[in-house]
């Protein structure tokens, strides 16, 4: 059910990999290649042995970082490398360790409830033209709000590798009620601290997991799951970082 990675009678078949293997969910499905310039807020969580990219995050102070909850539940600070300032995953930008992380204590595996987390660098980062803070949203958008997800995941379902590239999609922001309705196919399965972000055949997918779901300048989401990616009639989840972000706060304070 990770975006990322995948759900239902697919996740046992994702999440049976190695350590961070389990974490590559979602990427971006018929989105157009961008750059860290146009999206500076976007980071790249990565694999402190390997460099390798699992999750996507966003930047939102000089040392604060937000993402999913499943893409760090089960790894230490010391397991984890963030990559900031760079259009491209493997390499360019700065490379910061994790100095602490938090997920949410209400977070459900299974469900996906309150799928969020806040990493603390281990040094403040500076601002610049390729690393920007994003502001959280304080309120839910309406649905039909324009809406743009980014990352570096697969550009497929199945069998299709990471973007190198960063990319995006713009695609239509769902409020929680909307994205449960009969229009939709998930019907209870959308909870309350979610919300959804549909367009036909467009999408995040594995590997987008954690990444920035921005409307009107600012973070709404944080990326989660799917069934699948872009299938007609499943939005893309995401975790609702308007209803989340008190925690985000003050649990931030406490890293």
């Amino acid at each position: 059910m990770f975006r990322y990675f995948l759900v239902f009678v697919a996740l046992s078949a994702v999440v049976a990999g190695p350590l961070h293997n389990k974490h590559t969910a979602g990427r971006i499905v018929n989105g157009v290649e961008t750059t860290i310039e146009k999206r500076p807020y976007q980071v790249s969580l990565q694999d402190a042995n390997s460099g390798n990219h699992f999750c996507g995050g966003s930047i939102i102070s000089e040392d604060i970082i937000v993402t999913a909850a499943h893409c760090v539940t089960g790894s230490n600070p010391s397991q984890l490398k963030v990559r900031l300032g760079s259009t491209y995953n493997n390499e360019g930008g700065i490379v910061v360790g994790v100095k602490a992380l938090k997920y949410h204590e209400k977070y459900d595996r299974d469900l996906l409830w309150y799928d969020i987390a806040v990493l603390k660098l281990e040094k403040p980062v500076k601002q610049s033209s390729t690393i920007r803070y994003i502001e959280m949203a304080k309120k839910v958008p309406k649905t039909g709000t324009p809406a743009v997800v980014s990352g570096w995941g697969t550009k497929c379902f199945v069998s299709c590798p990471l973007s190198p590239v960063l990319m995006e999609v713009e695609v239509t922001f769902l409020e929680r009620e909307d994205c449960a309705s009969k229009t939709y196919l998930y019907g209870e399965q959308i909870k309350e601290t979610m919300v959804c972000g549909y367009a036909k055949e467009k999408d995040a997918c594995q590997g987008d997991s954690g990444g920035p779901f921005v409307a009107d300048g600012k973070l709404v989401g944080a990326v989660s799951w799917g069934l699948g990616c872009a299938m007609d009639g499943y939005p893309g989840v995401y975790a609702d970082v308007a209803a989340l972000r008190d925690w985000i706060l003050d649990n931030a304070q406490k890293l």
